[in-house]
């Protein structure tokens, strides 16, 4: 089971939740990784934590400020990528500008999407995974594997359909080591959260109730 930890723009400390997310894996079966910003991915890196950037965009070496170029990420320790985030929405051409750019830097690449319909659109398009989240879920603790279990099912279904190579995530509300293993049982090879870790008072306690049951 992947778990992927999105510290997202939250006032936590990177360092910290990735050293609780490198000492966590060292004790479970599971596969253990954290996305902060782009500024912060070195920092992240060089605590031995697998290391994802948030985003990278379709561009290549050149005349492109303010973006982010996915050879810089893979430079400083990245080692994957998030894409088309609710937070962070790409058209279809720039995802799949994007997952060229990450493939020549030999990022492994997550692509989200709100519905099941989305989902075997973005697996056409080649992923390593992608991530089903409905977005009005994202944030409120109430798991899509709990709200709407189908949802998940069906995006499994649909990635299967075009893709089965393609992994496929759960995420939005996942704070428990139930809600994992409710993913799982739904077909889901990973999970994508957030808040339940970044905002927790103790990450390292956060991060072992998730994989505890599994």
């Amino acid at each position: 089971m992947f778990v992927l930890v999105n510290l997202k723009t939250y006032p936590c400390d990177p360092v910290a939740v990735a050293e609780a997310v490198r000492d966590t894996n060292e004790t479970t079966d599971a596969r253990l990784a954290v996305a902060p910003q782009a500024a912060h991915v070195a920092q992240v890196a060089e605590t031995g934590a697998e290391t994802w950037a948030q985003h990278v965009d379709p561009i290549e070496h050149g005349s492109n400020t303010g973006h982010t170029l996915a050879e810089a990420v893979a430079d400083a320790g990245a080692v994957g990528t998030l894409l088309n985030h609710s937070e962070r929405r790409l058209k279809l051409a720039d995802v799949d500008g994007a997952l060229e750019a990450a493939e020549r830097a030999g990022l492994e690449t997550v692509v989200c999407a709100n519905n099941p319909a989305q989902i075997g659109a973005a697996a056409a398009l080649g992923p390593d995974a992608v991530a089903v989240e409905p977005p009005e879920l994202i944030g409120t603790g109430t798991p899509v594997s709990q709200a709407d279990p189908d949802v998940v099912e069906d995006a499994v279904e649909a990635a299967e359909r075009v893709d089965d190579s393609v992994s496929v995530l759960c995420g939005a509300g996942i704070s428990t080591g139930e809600d994992v293993v409710a993913a799982a049982d739904l077909g889901a090879e990973g999970v994508l959260l957030a808040s339940g870790v970044a905002k927790a008072d103790d990450p390292k306690a956060a991060l072992e109730d998730l994989v505890d049951p599994l």
